[in-house]
């Protein structure tokens, strides 16, 4: 049997996707179920039990396939990135609206009324997908529950065209690893999140990042050839040149979205981690 990533196939010895039938070993096989995220976040974790590490998370709005949901805890696959993991039951829905529109501020609210005053219920990360049914002045409403702000939201096909631009919104956003929105994220989900808002779809770690995203470009250690928004990878680690003294990056160094001098980084972290360079590719 082929040896499959288990971050993107969902199996294990006694339960996996039936798509995965035939390709993986396990005892039984299901179709899974849809469902849909209705929390502001939601954990990806590795394991099942609850608080345990982070592997990613999932936004609002997200759609889900659910298989296996027993004891609080529910086994999905995000439809998003194809990422697979372990979440709490109760931030899903069985309901699945068809989104209409993402949030495209770094962070909006969901008010329970459409007007200033009204008290937010839930704050909503930027890149979740929303269903609005209706609008109100300056407010529309959500196929969920609530108004947010129209000035937050576009449409589907109603992208940015710069996702550095789009990155350095982040800045000073908490480090947390396996986080996926400004709350905490970590370096992947700041480039897979940063190109969602263009438009461009992004794996989630930065290995697969660095296998798949744009194309290679050559690099000897000469930052001459750099370009604004090329992906920098280490081992373990990414981060969008900017400008030979603005590196972007979500570090566990300074625990949240900084920039620095590019070779100061690459000084560090060959220091400290005996990582050098492994690549640079240009989306």
């Amino acid at each position: 049997m082929t040896t499959l990533d288990k971050r993107l196939h969902a199996y294990r010895d006694d339960l996996a996707d039936i798509r995965l039938k035939g390709q993986v070993e396990a005892a039984r096989f299901v179709d899974g179920t849809p469902a849909q995220v209705v929390t502001e976040t939601a954990p990806q974790r590795r394991a099942p039990e609850p608080g345990t590490q982070l592997s990613s998370e999932l936004l609002f709005g997200e759609a889900v396939t659910v298989f296996e949901n027993a004891d609080g805890v529910a086994w999905v696959q995000n439809q998003t990135d194809g990422y697979v993991g372990y979440t709490d039951s109760a931030a899903l829905s069985g309901t699945v609206h068809a989104p209409t529109h993402r949030v495209a501020a770094i962070h909006t609210c969901v008010y329970g009324e459409p007007h200033v005053r009204s008290p937010g219920t839930m704050p909503l990360p930027i890149c979740a997908p929303v269903t609005v049914i209706g609008t109100k002045g300056r407010y529309a409403e959500l196929a969920t529950g609530g108004w947010v702000p129209a000035q937050h939201l576009a449409e589907l096909d109603d992208t940015e065209n710069d996702y550095v631009a789009v990155a350095e919104r982040f800045m000073g956003a908490p480090y947390v690893w396996g986080g996926r929105s400004d709350r905490g994220l970590d370096c992947s989900a700041l480039v897979q999140l940063a190109l969602m808002r263009c438009g461009i779809d992004a794996p989630r770690d930065s290995d697969m990042q660095e296998a798949g995203l744009g194309s290679p470009m050559p690099y000897d250690g000469n930052e001459d050839v750099l370009q604004r928004g090329d992906l920098v990878f280490w081992k373990g680690h990414v981060g969008i040149w900017i400008a030979p003294e603005r590196f972007l990056h979500a570090n566990a160094m300074d625990m949240c979205v900084s920039t620095a001098p590019f070779h100061d980084i690459v000084r560090y972290i060959q220091e400290n981690e005996n990582q050098p360079v492994s690549s640079v590719r240009r989306v």
